[in-house]
């Protein structure tokens, strides 16, 4: 039986336990009682990156927003590939998770919240993506378990036609939005061109080089250029 000691914990908008665990040596989260995300794998979350920021225009510096902090590592591999002029916008819903990246998982992805880059925002991503006032180079967003809410019931919101319009708006035109989900869903895929985005799909291994791990599934959502 696994070793699981109790590190810290919180609750979700919906009341339900979020938990903090040490378990053989590595930290997970769990949302009533499920995995929701674990220290030992961080492979699909750092090709979120990659798959993003290959698009990025490098005549002016950037200006990226990370939607949903984890633990870190999807941070970490934007800051790496990025220069010191960049701006990146970390959007967190839950507090305690901001704070838990500052305290005992900082370490894991080399305390990317340190970084002067980073201006981190607790809030609702739709709702701050509704008011934003200048135009993002690239959404990074590893927001629930991808395209079916699972932590918070309000995250399907940006999953419908109204939350990827504003998805849509909140880009620059040839700006890239990612998207990282646990699962296939061709259907959102569907509704990604329907927002007018110039949709794909492609798969990451969970544990990343080892090529180990489940896979995992990485939409991305170019706003195309205007002719």
């Amino acid at each position: 039986m696994t070793s699981r000691t109790l590190v810290a914990q919180s609750q979700t908008p919906d009341g339900e336990a979020l938990t903090l665990t040490l378990e053989q040596g590595d930290h997970v989260v769990r949302v009533r009682g499920e995995v929701l995300m674990s220290s030992r794998v961080s492979g699909s979350e750092e090709a979120l990156a990659r798959l993003a920021l290959t698009e990025r225009d490098m005549r002016r510096p950037p200006r990226v927003l990370v939607g949903g902090l984890g633990m870190g590592f999807t941070l970490r591999a934007v800051l790496d590939a990025l220069d010191d002029a960049a701006q990146v916008e970390v959007v967190e819903l839950l507090e305690d998770v901001v704070r838990w990246n500052e305290g005992p998982l900082a370490a894991y992805a080399g305390q990317p919240l340190t970084d002067p880059r980073v201006t981190v925002i607790v809030r609702d991503l739709l709702t701050h993506l509704t008011q934003a006032t200048s135009d993002y180079d690239a959404l990074i967003l590893d927001v629930d378990n991808g395209p079916e809410a699972f932590t918070v019931a309000a995250n399907q919101r940006l999953y419908t036609p109204t939350g990827l319009a504003v998805m849509f708006e909140a880009l620059r035109p040839g700006g890239v939005m990612v998207l990282w989900s646990a699962f296939r869903a061709p259907r959102f895929e569907r509704l990604l061109r329907d927002a007018g985005f110039i949709a794909s799909t492609t798969t990451a291994r969970a544990r990343g080089a080892v090529r180990k791990g489940a896979r995992h599934t990485l939409f991305k959502a170019i706003r195309p250029l205007p002719r």
